[in-house]
C-alpha cells in the first residue's frame, strides 16, 4: 500500500512538473522576438566562425603563394638579391619608414635588413649581421619571419660553400650532420590549434541562449507578483521548480543542438582548402559534443535559476546571474592558454571539462570512458543540488 501510494505521488508530481513545463513554454515563445534573437545567434556562430578563420587562413596562404620578400639597403648586397631571385622570389625595397609602418600596422610584411657596415665587413673577413625586423604586435608582419628567415640561412650556407670550396675543403665539412624537423601532430591536431575557439563559442551561445528563460521563469514571475499566487496551488515546490527547469534547459539544449548542427552547412562555406581539409568535423565528433553540452546546458539552466530567485528585480536577478555566467565563461580559457597540458582534475570542472573533451574530438586524440561520465556526473551533481535548494527557496517564498 505504501509502494503504491509513492508511485502515485511520483506520478502526481511528474505531472504536475509537466503542466508547469507547458505553461512555462508558451511563455517563453510568445517572446518570440528575444527567442528568434537567441535561435539566429546559436545559427550563425558556427559558420561566421568558420569563415573568418577561413580568411585569416586564406590571407596566411595567398601572402606565401605570391612570394614576395621586403628587403631594405638592398643595394649593399647584389650576391642576396641575386640569391633571392634564383629562388623565385620577388624582391622588393622596403619603404624608408619601414619600421614606423609596421608599429602602425600600415606594413604588413617582415623586411630583410642589410646593414650599412655590410660591406666593410666582408672586406675585412667580418661577419655582418643579416636582420629580419618585425612587430609582434603586428600579427600580419610575423606570418612569413619563418621563411625569411630560412632564406637568409640558406644564402649563409651558400656563400660558406663558396667559400669552402675556393680553398679546397669538401662542402661536407660545413655540414657534418643534417637537421631534419619531425612533427608527430596530426593534420587533424595541428587543424586544432586554430580552431580552438570553436567550442568556446558554441559554449557561450549555450550560455546565454538559456539565460532568458531562466531569469524569466524566477526572477521574472517574482516582480510582476505572479510567482507567490503560483505557490498557493497544491503542487509541490519541487515539482514547480522541475517544471521551470525543464523548460529553461529545453531551450538551452536546443541552442546547443543547433549550435553544434550549424557546423555541417559551415564547412561548404570555408574558402581555404587547407582549413576545409584539416577541419574533420562529421556526426561522430557532434555527437561527442552534443554529450558534453546538453548536460552542461541542464546544469547551467539550474544554477542561473538559482541565482536569479534570489533577486527581487529582474535587474538584480541579471547582476547575479552575469557572476555566474563569468565563472563558465572564464574556466574553458585555462584550456585554450594552458601550454602544459590537460590536467586530471579539468575533468571536475564545469565548462573546462566540456572544452576539455572537445579540444580532444578535434584533436582527433583517444577518448576514455572517464572524459564522458566526469563531466556528464559533475552537471548532473550540480543540477540536482541548484534543484534542491532553488525549491527549498520557494518552500521559505511560500510560507511567508
Amino acid at each position: 500500500m505504501t509502494t503504491t501510494k509513492k508511485i502515485n505521488v511520483a506520478n502526481t508530481g511528474l505531472r504536475d512538473s509537466l503542466i508547469v513545463f507547458r505553461k512555462e513554454m508558451v511563455d517563453a515563445f510568445r517572446d518570440r522576438k528575444t527567442l528568434m534573437m537567441i535561435l539566429l545567434t546559436a545559427v550563425l556562430i558556427g559558420p561566421l566562425m568558420l569563415i573568418a578563420l577561413s580568411v585569416i587562413v586564406g590571407q596566411q596562404e595567398e601572402k606565401s603563394e605570391r612570394r614576395e620578400v621586403w628587403v631594405a639597403g638592398l643595394e649593399l648586397a647584389p650576391e642576396l638579391h641575386n640569391y633571392l631571385l634564383r629562388q623565385g622570389m620577388k624582391v622588393n625595397a622596403a619603404p624608408t619608414d619601414y619600421e614606423a609602418q609596421l608599429r602602425d600596422f600600415r606594413l604588413g610584411e617582415s623586411v630583410i635588413l642589410i646593414p650599412d657596415d655590410y660591406k666593410e665587413k666582408q672586406s675585412r673577413g667580418e661577419s655582418p649581421e643579416l636582420r629580419v625586423v618585425f612587430d609582434s604586435a603586428n600579427r600580419q608582419s610575423t606570418v612569413l619571419v619563418g621563411r625569411n628567415v630560412g632564406l637568409l640561412s640558406g644564402y649563409n650556407r651558400e656563400q660558406g660553400t663558396l667559400e669552402m670550396a675556393m680553398r679546397g675543403v669538401a662542402p661536407a665539412v660545413l655540414e657534418p650532420f643534417r637537421i631534419q624537423e619531425r612533427n608527430l601532430a596530426s593534420a587533424q591536431s595541428r587543424s586544432s590549434q586554430m580552431t580552438a575557439m570553436v567550442p568556446w563559442m558554441v559554449m557561450m551561445a549555450v550560455l546565454f541562449g538559456g539565460l532568458t528563460v531562466a531569469l524569466d521563469t524566477t526572477a521574472g514571475e517574482r516582480e510582476r507578483a505572479s510567482l507567490e499566487p503560483l505557490l498557493t496551488n497544491p503542487i509541490s515546490p519541487f515539482s514547480l521548480v522541475l517544471g521551470k527547469w525543464m523548460a529553461a534547459s529545453a531551450v538551452a539544449m536546443a541552442i546547443a543542438t543547433i549550435s553544434v548542427s550549424s557546423f555541417f552547412p559551415a564547412k561548404m562555406l570555408i574558402q581555404s582548402e587547407a582549413l576545409q581539409a584539416m577541419f574533420r568535423f562529421g556526426p561522430v565528433e557532434a555527437v561527442l559534443f552534443l554529450i558534453m553540452l546538453l548536460p552542461l546546458a541542464a546544469a547551467v539552466s539550474a544554477v542561473l535559476m538559482l541565482a536569479a530567485i534570489y533577486g527581487r528585480t529582474y535587474k538584480e536577478a541579471q547582476s547575479r546571474s552575469t557572476i555566474a555566467l563569468l565563472a563558465f565563461q572564464m574556466a574553458p580559457m585555462i584550456a585554450i592558454m594552458d601550454f602544459s597540458g590537460e590536467k586530471p582534475w579539468h575533468l571536475l570542472v564545469p565548462s573546462l571539462a566540456q572544452q576539455t573533451v572537445m579540444l580532444r574530438v578535434l584533436r582527433g586524440d583517444d577518448l576514455h570512458l572517464q572524459h564522458l561520465m566526469v563531466p556528464t556526473a559533475v552537471s548532473v551533481v550540480v543540477t540536482v543540488v541548484c534543484l534542491v535548494v532553488l525549491a527549498r527557496r520557494l518552500k521559505n517564498l511560500a510560507i511567508r
